[in-house]
């Protein structure tokens, strides 16, 4: 076993095989037996491949922001962070950011014995993306919470929250229950006694009421996230700050 610092930043993509700006950072070589190759691809908005095929197929984890992937003869579908995407081998495909967010995903794939490689073929047409996913609307449960005690609501009040990098709310409790979605950054998380989490966009967390937070703390990207506080007759979401 060793372990390979990844390198601080990627290199600029083949011109040959993008269309766009995007960088490729090496994870995985192969090495001995073993015939993995593992790259992170990351696509400026508006960047994608053109259309290739690998001889043996290949395996996409989106990791950040939101892109499309296609093969050839099917629609356009849209992901996001923590979908996985496998083609097939000889399987002819683009992947790429949508016009308006950038695109990260890791790209798993079996290098051949024989020395064949990725064929390239045509960019892809501006017309060809979907404006939309294959279902022109999904609905996904994200968080199904059951609150402690029955609770009177009269009404709800969302917030956008921000907090700089390297800063966090310190060991708090809040008056009420506390509904959360990240949209930007990441932040770790954890109430008093009970493991920590990382949060990045598009996870939720909820924070009971009364319940000791012991951190909510801004990673070097900062955090940004939207909060719903579910809000009784006469009263006002709070805050509380506790000495560590």
């Amino acid at each position: 076993m060793h372990v390979r610092p990844v390198p601080a930043a990627g290199i600029a993509a083949p011109a040959d095989a993008i269309t766009g700006s995007a960088w490729v950072t090496s994870l995985a070589v192969p090495e001995g037996p073993s015939r993995t190759q593992v790259d992170r691809v990351q696509f400026a908005p508006g960047a994608r491949t053109r259309w290739h095929r690998h001889p043996l197929g290949q395996v996409l984890v989106v990791t950040e922001g939101t892109g499309y992937v296609q093969r050839r003869g099917g629609p356009a579908q849209l992901v996001r962070p923590g979908d996985t995407v496998r083609v097939a081998a000889g399987e002819w495909h683009w992947h790429g950011a949508t016009d308006t967010s950038p695109m990260t995903h890791l790209a798993i794939e079996e290098i051949p014995d024989d020395g064949a490689v990725t064929e390239i073929g045509d960019p892809v047409a501006g017309g060809e993306p979907a404006a939309v996913p294959e279902a022109p609307v999904t609905r996904t449960l994200v968080l199904a919470q059951h609150l402690p005690a029955p609770r009177v609501v009269d009404h709800v009040e969302i917030r956008r929250i921000t907090i700089a990098p390297g800063h966090g709310s310190g060991l708090h409790v809040h008056n009420g229950p506390v509904f959360g979605s990240v949209e930007t950054g990441s932040a770790v998380y954890q109430i008093e006694g009970e493991p920590e989490s990382l949060l990045r966009p598009g996870d939720v967390f909820y924070e009971p009421e009364a319940v000791r937070i012991a951190r909510f703390d801004a990673q070097e990207d900062g955090v940004t996230f939207i909060a719903h506080f579910p809000v009784g007759p006469d009263e006002t979401p709070r805050i509380d700050p506790l000495d560590s």
